[in-house]
């Protein structure tokens, strides 16, 4: 215990009871894990230790984590590049015996039978950052705790999205995060409502979702802002929220106003109809 192993782009340290990953700051190092910089991955969140080859003349050490139990690797959801895992170390091939040795001590440190306690939460901290991100359609904001808000683009948003209008969302009125990598097409961040049936609308339709896109919600911003977001609805209280229960913003005066404000907009720009105008003006006066 105690000693530090150092690979590809990180280091490992065996504490007493987690493992401490090191991730370097270099320019040749995954934007991804600059962006992480330090992991502190107790033994019960992992359930083995393995060591393969790896590409280039290299070995790589996997600590496997255990399912439910990291938020990053969750709202991940196996989408990782295996060069982008962070649980992965890749180290020259003439240190296999090395690796082969800090394998077998990972492994003989990592509980055969830990305590579950992923009801209590995730058993690995969240990203501390960012906790907000530019995506093609709009600008996503979390607060670190308890609201996700969306901010839409006047140029890239649908008009179905400006006509809902920007958009904040209580963590306690949520489920859950869906996550697609903007690596893949299609990419998004969706946010799952708690209760009632989940929106199967398009990404860019959708009001819950903000839609990635060259340059946009790359992997480094996005990914650890979706697993913040996923820690903090997993540490709320799980009470279910009544169907229809208004998002953040409800009563506050200025969020009214800004909303019944951008509203006109939309209406004076012909994206909204003079009934929608009139019926989604009374729904937020209605909430004063």
């Amino acid at each position: 215990m105690g000693d530090v192993l150092a690979g590809n782009h990180a280091t490992w340290e065996l504490e007493s009871d987690a493992l401490v990953i090191r991730f370097e700051r270099g320019i040749r190092t995954p934007r991804l894990f600059q962006a992480l910089r330090e992991r502190r991955v107790p033994y019960e969140a992992l359930v083995a230790a393995t060591l393969a080859p790896g590409r280039r003349g290299t070995v790589v050490l996997h600590a496997v984590p255990r399912p439910g139990a990291d938020p990053l690797m969750e709202a991940a959801a196996g989408q990782l590049k295996e060069t982008c895992d962070p649980y992965r170390l890749a180290l020259p091939a003439d240190r296999e015996d090395l690796a082969a040795r800090w394998r077998d001590e990972l492994a003989a440190v990592i509980p055969a039978d830990p305590v579950d306690r992923l009801d209590a939460g995730f058993l690995v901290e969240a990203p501390r950052g960012p906790r907000s991100f530019k995506a093609y359609d709009g600008k996503a904001t979390f607060d670190g705790s308890s609201e996700v808000s969306f901010r839409w683009s006047s140029t890239m948003a649908t008009s179905e999205k400006w006509k809902t209008g920007d958009q904040s969302f209580r963590v306690r009125e949520l489920s859950g995060v869906e996550w697609r990598s903007p690596d893949s097409p299609g990419g998004f961040l969706r946010l799952l409502p708690r209760g009632g049936a989940p929106r199967t609308d398009p990404p860019d339709h959708d009001p819950a979702s903000v839609v990635f896109g060259l340059g946009y919600g790359p992997v480094h911003d996005s990914l650890p802002f979706a697993a913040a977001v996923l820690a903090a609805i997993r540490a709320k209280d799980r009470t279910p929220v009544p169907a229809g229960a208004r998002s953040a913003a409800h009563g506050d005066p200025g969020a009214i106003a800004e909303r019944i404000r951008h509203l006109g907009e939309l209406h004076q720009a012909g994206l909204v109809t003079d009934e929608e105008f009139a019926a989604k003006k009374t729904e937020l006066l209605a909430e004063l």
